[in-house]
């Protein structure tokens, strides 16, 4: 579904990304980790649109998207859950839905996923004419993923989903994503949680500044010396 070829990614002179290449097969769960500042939100936002490699190749489904404009993309397919959640705190749950799916224009398949998207996440229905900004972190992780699935993705690039969440949040918001992938969606998962990244993907890349230094499955990764020593506090 998605192959991604030797690129370098710069921010001016700093050079993030490192002849980095990775795939992703449809339906997969595949999660990068690493430690803070290796890359992997560079990556995401680079497969998004939002950073342009400066060498290397990315194709999706078979056509290059390295230049694409990020509404090509998430017309195309792809969906991008920000670290951080970025929902717009002074619009209601619900407009910021409805704007997940800007670019689609099938009101009855619109309607259709915002039930599924409530019936994901309860919590949202219950507060859908509050302010975003009004919500817990826990919350707001659930619009943002919420607000992603508007696009109707075939692949879903999640960028640290558990961050600043209490484990009990941080189970249920995993579950989900096990969730969101058994009804067909592909996941590429960024995630410092290695312990539940690598509990609920299929295969894993690890990233140390700017370059992939290991890739396998993920029940393979979680046994991996250098892993547990690095990843996994050294269990």
């Amino acid at each position: 579904m998605l192959k991604v070829e030797g690129i370098d990614v710069f921010y001016g002179n700093i050079q993030a990304l490192k002849n980095v290449s990775l795939t992703v097969e449809e339906k997969e769960i595949v999660t990068l980790i690493g430690a803070n500042g290796a890359g992997k939100t560079t990556l995401l936002k680079t497969l998004s649109g939002l950073l342009r490699p400066t060498a290397g190749t990315i194709q999706y489904l078979g056509e290059s998207i390295r230049v694409k404009p990020v509404q090509s993309i998430v017309k195309a397919g792809i969906s991008h859950v920000p670290e951080g959640r970025r929902v717009f705190a002074n619009m209601t749950v619900e407009e910021n839905l409805d704007l997940g799916a800007y670019l689609r224009k099938d009101k009855k398949g619109i309607k259709q996923d915002l039930d599924k998207v409530f019936s994901l996440f309860p919590i949202l229905h219950e507060r859908r004419n509050q302010l975003s900004g009004t919500l817990s972190g826990g919350e707001q992780q659930m619009l943002a993923i919420g607000r992603a699935l508007m696009a109707k993705p075939k692949l879903l690039l999640l960028d640290e989903p558990s961050m600043g969440l209490a484990p009990l949040l941080v189970k249920q918001i995993f579950n989900i994503i096990q969730e969101i992938n058994k009804d067909g969606t592909t996941i590429l998962l960024v995630e410092q949680n290695a312990h539940m990244a690598l509990s609920i993907a299929n295969r894993a890349y690890v990233i140390e500044t700017g370059s992939v230094v290991l890739s396998g499955n993920a029940s393979e990764m979680q046994n991996s010396e250098k892993v547990k020593e690095a990843y996994l506090g050294g269990i």
